[in-house]
Parts: structure tokens; sequence; C-alpha cells
């Protein structure tokens, strides 16, 4: 085990791979992953099944309302903006029970637990969080996942090897997942003797389908107009000659299902696909959301929690009233990353007002969703300078990621990334200023219980 900080900062820098692991990106070092208690970690396990049977109901529920045996509005909301040939293909019956095989969920960490920002069913951080664990593993750490968690965990993602590909959109995350092929080569020895289950990746808009070489898709699909190729693969897919994950469902990666989750007329919907337990704790964690759906409404009738009849009278929202995030839901350049979010509180009035009415005026091409905004509590948490290399302290905010695999229905978390950002900044992402560590489980004193 290594004792120093100074001899854990030469061994985390030593351990970086030459080619880095985000293009034209860094962030601050720290000695010590982020510690969270038995009793949290505990309860990250429990979530990940809770979310899988949420994705699970999402999927169908939206495939009832397109045969009319749920409202067929709801269809219609999530299908909005989107090319007809993609949305076709979404639904056909080969692809009907396909859902992500990795789901990271970002969590916020309050001052009575958490709450979760938004689902991501293409993350990126995998291969970082692999890195993460295997480094700090190394310092004598006991990080959730383990050394080889994220590994094996996306080893059976791919289980016969295959094509990882990356798109230009998304090339700031290709070292890492460049870095997690090759450990996932190295990781299964049987690689040498069968070269076609190895791992590569593949740039997206030049691929090439090979028969019965599974694809994992990094990126998202309102890049397929970039990806000139692409027809080749989807039409292969649709023959069931590959299998491509995440599913190529573009009503699976929209923000406004916490939206749908809230509404009333689909409660016993969501408490019969769901369960109460479940219902009862997502409702603990998944922030109330609204659609910013134009549709007037009967003059007696008022958006609910906001006590508005029209969202124009949102625009006229004082400063305090506007403690309120706006996102993209989806199928946008916007809708991933910290892009399309804005925090009302943060705007001058003007630009508030300009956002609302830009979002009514675009809901049916691209709808956006309003979300109550939970400001994250504050931790402390060691790190490097970047000059001195002395041991600073940081007092910030925190988004932690764990990263659950499914499998066959079995939903395993593999591992957990924490971020850590100065206390001024309210939208938690990575960030040169920030820190970015691994988790791992206090049995005495982790933060969380």
């Amino acid at each position: 085990m290594i004792a120093t900080t100074e001899n854990k900062l030469d061994a985390i820098r030593r351990a970086l791979p030459n080619e880095g692991l985000f293009a034209d990106k860094d962030w601050l070092i720290s000695p010590d992953a982020f510690s969270i208690s038995e009793k949290f970690a505990s309860g990250l396990e429990q979530l990940g099944h809770r979310l899988f049977v949420f994705q699970r109901a999402c999927n169908q529920l939206y495939q009832l309302s397109v045969r009319g045996k749920q409202p067929t509005w709801i269809a219609q909301y999530l299908d909005a903006g989107k090319p007809a040939e993609l949305v076709e293909l979404s639904r056909q019956k080969i692809f009907r029970d396909d859902l992500p095989r990795v789901i990271r969920p970002d969590l916020i960490l309050t001052e009575k637990s958490y709450i979760i920002a938004e689902i991501d069913s293409v993350p990126g951080g995998i291969g970082l969080t692999a890195w993460l664990n295997r480094t700090y593993s190394a310092l004598g750490q006991d990080v959730i996942g383990g050394e080889e968690g994220m590994l094996d965990g996306f080893q059976r993602v791919l289980p016969n090897g295959g094509d990882i590909l990356v798109s230009e959109e998304s090339a700031t995350y290709r070292p890492e997942m460049e870095w997690l092929a090759a450990q996932l080569n190295l990781h299964r020895t049987s690689n040498l003797e069968h070269p076609t289950l190895k791992c590569r990746v593949v740039p997206a808009e030049n691929y090439e389908p090979q028969p019965s070489r599974d694809v994992y898709r990094f990126f998202e699909l309102f890049d397929l107009p970039n990806i000139p190729k692409i027809e080749a693969l989807l039409r292969s897919a649709a023959e069931g000659k590959v299998v491509v994950t995440p599913p190529v469902k573009p009503f699976l990666e929209e923000k406004m299902w916490f939206a749908l989750f809230w509404l009333k007329p689909l409660r016993q919907f969501w408490r019969r696909e769901l369960g109460d337990k479940y219902f009862l704790k997502l409702q603990q964690v998944i922030p109330y959301t609204w659609l910013l759906d134009p549709t007037p409404l009967p003059q007696h009738a008022v958006i609910p929690r906001l006590e508005i009849h029209d969202w124009r009278e949102a625009a006229k929202f004082s400063q305090k009233e506007r403690d309120l995030l706006l996102k993209v839901s989806g199928f946008s350049p916007l809708g991933w990353g910290s892009r399309g979010v804005a925090l009302g509180a943060d705007l001058p009035h003007s630009e508030w007002e300009k956002r609302i009415d830009h979002a009514l005026a675009n809901f049916s091409i691209q709808p956006t969703i309003l979300q109550q905004f939970h400001k994250g509590s504050l931790f402390e948490h060691p790190y490097y300078g970047d000059e001195t290399d002395e041991i600073r302290v940081m007092k910030g905010r925190i988004r932690l990621c764990p990263y659950y695999f499914v499998e066959d229905d079995r939903v395993k978390l593999r591992g957990a990334l924490t971020t850590i950002v100065p206390a001024d900044k309210k939208l938690i992402h990575g960030m040169r200023e920030g820190i970015m560590v691994p988790t791992s489980i206090d049995t005495a004193n982790g933060p969380r219980s």
C-alpha cells in the first residue's frame, strides 16, 4: 500500500495513459476516493433495480401509447421532432423488449439524501471510472465495484467482443473508450486465440457492419444525420444480423420521462408497473418536472404546483420564483452534457423570458422541460494544487454517478464516479476546476447515511 500523499500523486500520474482519457480535458487529482457509508452504498445497489424497472415501464408505456392502449399523446410527445423513418424503425417488433444495458443516473447529493438530475442512456465516463477504480484500488482504497468491476460489467455488454462506435460529436470520450477496449482485450485472455472476440473502437462515420459482430453505440440518435453510412448498420440491426446497444429507441433518450412520471393521469400506470414501493421510493428522488406544452388550458385549470394558468405567466416569475431548471428534453446537440440546461435564478429576467418564449414556440419540434432545482450540499474533499502539488481542500458540491450494468434482468452496481466542483458552481459536470474520483465505502465515517 502506498502511504504518503506524494507517492499517491506520483502513482496516479504514472497510471494515466499517454493518450489521456478525455480529449483536451483534464481535472483536479485527489489522493482519496470519495467515501460513503455502507448504508448509502446499499441504497445505491437497490436504486439500480428500481431504475431498470422504471426504464422497462417507460418502454412499455410508449408502446402501449402507440397501440392506443394508453393515451396517444404520450407517444406524440416522445416522437416530437424526430424523423418518421427513425420512429418507424424504433417501433419494429425485433427491438420491442430491448433496453439500455448500462444505466447511469446523475445524483446530486443534497442535505437530506440525493436527487436524480437525469438518467443517461448513453453515458460517458465508463472508461474513466474503470481507470479510476483500478488506480485507487492499487492505492489500497475500497472502491465500489473493486479493481475490475467496471471492466467485468462492460465485458458483459459485449460478451463476444464487438465494435464501439464513437462519432465526431462524442469524440471527447474516444480516448477513454480506446483505453477501455484495450483493457477488455487484455482482460479476456481468449482474445489471443480468437481475434474476432476482441473489442475495438471505430469511427461511426465510416463504419460498415459485420455479420454477428455486436455494436456498442457511443453516440446519441440525434447525431444520425452526421453519420453517412449509418443506414447499413440500422438495416442489419432490423434484420437481426447484429445487435446494437443501447437500442435504437430515441424515445428512451428523452428527459421528459420525469415529467410523465409526475403526471396525475398516468399515476395508476406507474403504480401498477413499478409497484407501490418502487413508485413511492422514486417519488422521493425524481424531481418534480413539467413539460412546457403551450396547449391552452380550460379557464378553471392551473399548472400543478406552479398555480399558473398559462406558461407565459412563468416568464414573469421573480428571481426567487425562478429557482427552476430549463432543459432541452432530447434529440438535440443541446440535449446532452450541460449545453441545454439553464438555471432560471441565474438568468437575467429578459433572458429567462426569451427562453420560455423560445421553448413554447418550438415545443412541437424540440420539447423542453422545466424542473425543480435542488441545490447540492457542500462537502470538503482534498486535492492536489496545480502548481505546487500541495494538498488543498475544496468545499464543493457533488454529482455522484453510479454505473449499473444489466445482465438478464439482473442489475449490478459496478462503480461510481464522483465529481466535486467549487461551491459557486450550481450546475455540476466535469470541468478543469473540478475533482473526479471513484467512490469508496467507509464502514465508519462515510458522509452519507
